[in-house]
């Protein structure tokens, strides 16, 4: 438990200092528990989440970086590789294929780029990851795009 308060105090300092250096991410630990981080990140350009601005939350193990983060969205999100209702995200990293020499930064990057590049071979959304795979891009940008601004962008009045 000691590395993984040092790791995450690290991280910590880290993010105080870059404070501003990445637009697209912006991390926050909870005042009173360094096992909880929420993220606002931003939706990428050119694709159905430009323009939204998401919420996840972090919950960090005490074998951490042994072992990867729990990361889920808490802003509603139509993607093939986020459940609906649970906003879990389905990624590698955050499973099988984690490496300690990944940070709470780092995985906000590779949710950034999955949220650009849809997985729809793997999906927790069946509705989205179907109406990829049957090639209703448009479909699935429209659904994509209207959730977007219903939930992830900011209430206009």
């Amino acid at each position: 438990m000691q590395t993984s308060r040092a790791r995450l105090f690290k991280e910590y300092k880290e993010v105080q200092r870059e404070k501003g250096a990445d637009p697209d991410i912006q991390l926050v630990c909870d005042d009173s528990n360094i096992f909880k981080w929420t993220a606002l990140i931003k939706g990428p350009s050119e694709t159905p989440f430009e323009g939204g601005v998401f919420q996840l939350a972090f919950a960090i193990p005490e074998q951490y970086p042994l072992q990867p983060p729990q990361v889920r969205f808490l802003t509603k999100i139509f993607h093939p590789n986020v459940h609906f209702k649970t906003g879990e995200i389905c990624l590698d990293i955050l499973k099988n294929a984690w490496s300690p020499a990944w940070t709470l930064q780092s995985v906000c990057r590779a949710i950034i780029a999955l949220m650009a590049h849809p997985e729809p071979d793997s999906p927790l959304n069946c509705d989205s990851g179907n109406l990829l795979r049957s090639g209703d891009v448009r479909g699935y940008q429209s659904m994509a795009s209207m959730y977007t601004r219903l939930a992830a962008m900011p209430k206009k009045g």
